[in-house]
């Protein structure tokens, strides 16, 4: 059974072919939660370091010295971001509902 998202969430699908990298660019993963659906990616840092995860995987992208995002593997890597619907230009800042009591 699929499950889908509240009207009030929004999902991209990324898919990064087998050897492909792609440029890591903080604001495409600002306010998402990342799962690897499928296959394995590689995050490579600026300073060199690599860490891989695989299928399963649930990350947070942004904040990190990524330089770019690779597929290690023999298979496409399925990369969901899952975001808040409408976050574009939307301020971080927490206000309280009018109706919350002072």
């Amino acid at each position: 059974m699929r499950s889908r998202l509240a009207e009030s969430f929004e999902m991209r699908k990324i898919t990064v072919a087998p050897g492909a990298v792609r440029p890591y660019i903080e604001a495409e993963w600002r306010d998402s939660l990342v799962v690897v659906a499928g296959g394995e990616i590689e995050l490579l840092g600026r300073a060199g370091a690599r860490q891989r995860f695989r299928q399963g995987a649930i990350l947070w992208l942004v904040g990190l010295p990524v330089r770019e995002i690779h597929n290690p593997g023999a298979e496409p890597a399925i990369v969901l971001a899952v975001s808040r619907r409408g976050r574009a230009g939307a301020s971080d800042e927490f206000r309280p509902p009018s109706s919350a009591k002072r």
